[in-house]
């Protein structure tokens, strides 16, 4: 089969690789019809996921068809259309007992595309298969679907929820690419007074803005002094940090009041400070996390009901092979528009404005 192997940091091409099969009797093989590229692809690619070994195939969000099951596997049969979460559940350890999958200590966690063989080929096997995939609606078609995978879960858990947005907040979104976009969304279950987004690109901030933000600033205009107006001089309950670079995650710390909620959820390449001299004194709760996916299930339902904005973030579609072409448009984001693509289905171009 084809997949898109990883060689070192700057190097991957869509290429043969051998076709996956069972190793345990609770995996199951998967055809892969949807996948995504997510932004920590192309930390992997930048070298700030040492972990990921040269051969593996990236990608950790698709939807496919089951085509084969090992013995052990109950939930689901061949020829059933599912979700491939990024969190593969042993579902027997302290930590997926708890609810915490990410973290699992029994085979599980982030490793799809990081430490074994991911999703961005025409074929996957899926470990844990029982609790690490999901049977899809028929009615969510699939490139809906596949943002299911990562970036929802990932913003309304490690953002959202972490972050303890209530009503009556103001929310401070640093980054509005898929995942501040998708932190958008979640946050505006929780009816904040105000939603505001940061970001250095006009076409993200105006993307911002059709996802429900209630102001905008580019990093350059001094988007503290817009959070303390807004404020009367308070400052955010909760910022939300959606980038992974230092300068953003400080700019978070130096928006929220005092009591407020800080909530990492960009991959960090490099260290960042922490200012304690400064926030030892004001009650500040800051929270990281990786993305457990324990609310996979509720965000399908509401997307199969039309609650989430999902297709709005798809800006681009390719075929499966069109991999290398699909990365570049990506990766260049400030000039493409691109939001999120998706190979697999239906191919189109949305017409987004760029910077």
């Amino acid at each position: 089969m084809k997949g898109y192997v990883f060689h070192g940091p700057g190097e991957a091409s869509w290429e043969d690789v051998p076709d996956p099969g069972i190793k345990e009797p609770t995996d199951a093989i998967v055809k892969v019809s949807a996948v995504t590229i997510c932004g920590t692809d192309l930390h992997i690619l930048k070298g700030d996921v040492p972990e990921v070994r040269p051969g593996t195939v990236l990608g950790h969000e698709a939807v496919g068809e089951i085509v084969e099951t090992g013995g052990d596997v109950r939930t689901v049969r061949p020829g059933e259309r599912v979700l491939l979460s990024c969190v593969t559940s042993c579902g027997r350890c302290r930590y997926c007992r708890e609810g915490v999958y990410g973290q699992c200590l029994g085979g599980g966690g982030w490793i799809l595309g990081h430490t074994i063989d991911g999703t961005q080929a025409e074929y996957v096997r899926v470990p844990y298969a029982d609790l690490s995939v999901h049977p899809l609606p028929g009615t969510l078609a699939s490139e809906d679907a596949v943002l299911l995978a990562d970036i929802f879960p990932t913003s309304y858990e490690v953002g959202v929820l972490n972050g303890r947005v209530r009503p009556g907040d103001t929310v401070v979104i640093v980054g509005a690419g898929p995942i501040g976009l998708a932190a958008i969304a979640t946050a505006r279950l929780f009816s904040p007074e105000r939603i505001i987004a940061v970001d250095l690109a006009p076409a993200r901030l105006e993307a911002a803005r059709r996802f429900g933000a209630d102001a905008v600033a580019e990093v350059h205009e001094a988007p503290h002094q817009l959070v303390a107006d807004l404020t009367d001089g308070l400052g955010a309950d909760v910022a939300i940090e959606a980038v992974g670079v230092p300068d953003t995650f400080e700019l978070c710390t130096r928006v929220v009041r005092p009591g407020g909620h800080v909530a990492n959820v960009g991959v960090h390449g490099k260290p960042a400070t922490l200012h304690l001299e400064d926030l030892w004194i004001r009650d500040v709760t800051i929270t990281t996390g990786l993305v457990d996916t324990y609310s996979t299930p509720t965000l399908l339902r509401m997307a199969a009901a039309g609650r989430l904005p999902t297709g709005q973030l798809v800006t681009h579609t390719f075929p499966l092979e069109q991999m290398e072409r699909a990365y570049d448009v990506f990766s260049r984001a400030a000039e493409t528009g691109a939001l999120k693509i998706v190979l697999g289905g239906e191919q189109h171009e949305l017409a987004v404005p760029t910077a």
